[in-house]
């Protein structure tokens, strides 16, 4: 048997960076298992969680600020949810937040950035999406307070690590045609933009990272109405199995998605930020689902 260590890459930010391509052989039910095992050890505490949903706005808005500076920098879409994710673990263990919110977020940003990006965002670049309200100093000094505070446990699970995999295993289930390919390349966006907006809803803040990634893929499956409902139902058995949870669960979870987004699609029509009608029909049509954040008012 020939093997080949050529590695596949592809350009990431700026065109100076690449990443290897998804490894098929590094996925599977095994690699979901170990994610399964380890995904409890990143849930924000239960008096944190009750705490926030009292009073989502602050939380919510920082979370917001997160997404607007890692679209802004250009980070990889993992850069993200890891960064809510260690920003609601800290939080989770200081319950207090610092002077300067922003610069917790910036300094949660760039520990994701360092961990997932060959090409981290710079210090720099983050004071200038704060507008200078804190120095570069200030965010190193903050960083060294949230890796001490997090005792340098920082690789956490998130809903976008069980995505791709979740896909693999549907991919395998559909067969291998070109159909098959491109329906579960629409799906991967779709199920990222709804997982993405979940990590800034704080009604999803207690659920498990594989319970919000198979209800974002199960949501974005209704929405393009791409498969018989026999089919559809299929799918939604097969991510209810893989997440390990009903399927009552995770349609009810499913639903919750598609009114959050109902909700903030509404939200943008109102305030007029852009949105396409055919976008605002998802109350009728839920094939409208935006590919991209920038789409839905946070």
């Amino acid at each position: 048997m020939s093997v080949s260590l050529w590695c596949e890459e592809e350009s990431a930010r700026c065109g100076t960076s690449v990443r290897a391509s998804f490894d098929p052989n590094a996925s599977g039910l095994r690699v979901i298992e170990r994610l399964l095992q380890s995904e409890e050890r990143y849930v924000p505490s239960a008096l944190y969680i009750s705490l926030v949903q009292r009073e989502p706005k602050r939380r919510e808005e920082l979370a917001k600020w997160t997404l607007e500076v890692c679209c802004d920098c250009g980070c990889d879409e993992a850069v993200f949810p890891l960064a809510v994710s260690l920003l609601d673990r800290y939080l989770s263990s200081t319950l207090s937040l610092p002077v300067s919110p922003t610069c917790l977020a910036a300094a949660c940003v760039l520990v994701a950035s360092k961990l997932t990006e060959s090409e981290m965002v710079t210090a720099h670049a983050l004071c200038a999406s704060a507008d200078y309200q804190f120095l570069s100093s200030d965010l190193r000094e903050m960083e060294r307070v949230v890796l001490g505070t997090l005792r340098w446990d920082v690789a956490g699970v998130t809903p976008q690590d069980f995505i791709p995999h979740f896909l693999w295993c549907l991919e395998e289930l559909m067969g291998d045609s070109e159909d098959a390919t491109h329906f579960v390349s629409t799906l991967r966006r779709h199920g990222d933009t709804l997982a993405a907006m979940c990590v800034c809803d704080s009604r999803f803040l207690g659920a498990r990272p594989s319970l919000v990634a198979a209800a974002a893929l199960n949501s974005a499956v209704r929405g393009l109405e791409a498969k018989r409902r026999r089919e559809m139902s299929h799918m939604t058995c097969t991510l209810a199995t893989l997440c390990r949870s009903d399927p009552a669960v995770l349609q009810c979870y499913s639903e919750l998605i598609d009114d959050a987004l109902r909700e903030r699609l509404r939200n943008s029509r109102e305030r007029g930020d852009g949105v396409d009608e055919k976008d605002g029909g998802m109350e009728d049509k839920r094939s409208s689902t935006p590919t991209d954040l920038r789409e839905i008012d946070f």
